[in-house]
């Protein structure tokens, strides 16, 4: 199975903390994101990683060229010259994969415990284009899914901006939680190469190709977004390994 971090975002939310340092790198319970990451992916079975980088990415090459990892092989695709957003960091990072195998995408600022060979398994089971780890929470950004799983559409609390992709009676909404699985096939649907969403090109694709809601997760869950946020994940993991 391949891997996908994405590890590229510009972390300005976190203000002073990113200044000479990449978010991948932001440290969490004394580990790097980015290592986190790699761990977990590494415990699903994933034998090829490529991690995509554009902010500070010397600092990350040379982080990732640092790591050993039995039977786990370490890429780098490129974004310096231009960062491609998620969709488009996707399509770059395609001829690096190994082909005929699904990629799990993962977001270097997220830190869970969720079993995701549940997930793994979940996503064969539904035999969909993709799997999405989703949340009921909080969110101005909603993803809609009918009253079996399938992507269905996208909403804006806030601005009440909508865009419905497979028109229902009523939608199942929930909180998208920066963890996915891809069939490879769904490399070809997405277009050309491009800057753009990974979400906006989920959307593209639903209202013709599956793609499913993975609900079946209770365990913690973090973003490292901002430094509040880096704050209670750091108490949250340090007090869980005193435990």
């Amino acid at each position: 199975m391949n891997a996908l971090i994405f590890a590229a975002g510009l972390g300005t939310r976190l203000a002073h903390i990113t200044k000479n340092k990449p978010k991948a790198l932001v440290e969490v319970a004394g580990k790097p994101m980015l290592q986190h990451a790699i761990e977990k992916l590494a415990e699903v079975g994933v034998h090829k990683i490529v991690i995509n980088v554009h902010h500070h990415s010397h600092v990350i090459k040379d982080f990732i060229s640092s790591l050993r990892y039995t039977n786990v092989e370490l890429l780098i695709s490129d974004e310096s010259d231009e960062l491609l957003e998620t969709g488009g960091g996707l399509l770059k990072a395609a001829p690096l994969f190994t082909p005929q195998k699904d990629i799990i995408l993962y977001n270097a600022d997220v830190l869970t415990g969720a079993d995701l060979n549940k997930m793994v398994a979940y996503h064969h089971q539904m035999g969909g284009m993709a799997s999405l780890m989703v949340k009921k929470r909080s969110s101005s950004r909603q993803l809609l899914f009918d009253k079996d799983k399938r992507l269905s559409g996208w909403e804006n609390i806030t601005s009440g901006e909508q865009r419905i992709t497979r028109k229902q009676t009523s939608y199942n909404t929930y909180a998208f939680s920066g963890i996915h699985i891809i069939h490879p096939q769904l490399l070809k649907q997405l277009g050309t190469p491009r800057k753009f969403s990974i979400i906006e090109g989920y959307l593209d694709v639903s209202s013709q190709r599956a793609i499913y809601a993975w609900t079946d997760w209770d365990d913690y869950w973090f973003d490292i977004g901002t430094p509040e946020k880096l704050e209670v994940a750091n108490e949250y993991l340090n007090k869980k390994q005193l435990d």
